[in-house]
C-alpha cells in the first residue's frame, strides 16, 4: 500500500516535495514512478526511477524542474518539484512496479505499475 503526502497550495515559482511511503511489503523489487491527473485530463507520466536509482526518466514538461529519488531502506519515494507552474496543478500519484529493466517507453507506461497510492493534490496559483 502506497501513501502520498506533501501536496498543497502554492504560488507560481514555489517548490514542493512530495513523499510516497510504502507500508507492508515495501516497494517491491522494481521501478517507482509519479503520475498526475489534471482536472479534465488523462493521467500522465511525470517521472520514474529504477530500483537501484541508477536511472531516472522525466516527461518533457517537468524535465529540469522536478527530481525523483527514493530510499529503499526507508521504503520512501520523493518528488522534488521546483519552479512550479499553474499547469502543474493536478493530483499526483506514486506507483510501484516489479519491472527492473526497461527504457523510457516502459517506465512511462502506467500499465507496468501494479501498486498505486490514493494521490495528493497539488495546486499552483498564478
Amino acid at each position: 500500500h502506497l501513501v502520498e503526502s506533501g501536496g498543497g497550495l502554492v504560488q507560481t515559482g514555489d517548490s514542493l516535495r512530495l513523499a510516497c511511503a510504502a507500508s507492508g511489503h515495501g516497494f517491491g523489487s522494481g521501478a517507482l514512478a509519479w503520475f498526475r491527473r489534471a482536472p479534465g485530463k488523462e493521467r500522465e507520466f511525470v517521472a520514474a526511477i529504477t530500483w537501484s536509482a541508477d536511472m531516472t526518466y522525466y516527461s518533457d514538461s517537468v524535465k529540469g524542474r522536478f527530481t525523483i529519488s527514493r530510499d529503499n531502506v526507508q521504503n520512501m519515494g520523493f518528488l522534488q518539484m521546483n519552479s512550479l507552474k499553474p499547469e502543474d496543478t493536478a493530483v499526483y500519484y506514486c506507483a510501484a512496479s516489479t519491472l527492473r529493466t526497461g527504457n523510457y517507453i516502459y517506465y512511462s507506461s502506467s500499465t507496468i505499475y501494479n501498486d498505486w497510492g490514493q494521490g495528493t493534490q497539488v495546486t499552483v496559483s498564478s
